[in-house]
């Protein structure tokens, strides 16, 4: 996982959450809430994707761990 992808998933949440409060403050709930909605499914994407990263780490690592013993 590298700084661009925390930088990118961070934008993103700004520009959403900037997006549903105009949204909610406009009177356009239904579009606020399927924003939040396709907002949810990309950063549970996203998330699963460093889960990935970060089990595969910790499987080289423990690789390692048993080649040096």
């Amino acid at each position: 996982m590298e700084l661009n992808d925390l930088l990118r998933v961070a934008g993103i949440g700004l520009v959403i959450g900037l997006l549903h409060v105009f949204f909610e403050q406009t009177g356009k709930k239904e579009f606020s809430y399927f924003l939040f909605f396709i907002a949810y499914i990309y950063i549970t994407a996203e998330m699963l994707r460093f889960l990935k990263i970060f089990f595969s780490e910790i499987m080289e690592f423990f690789q390692w761990l048993s080649m040096t013993v």
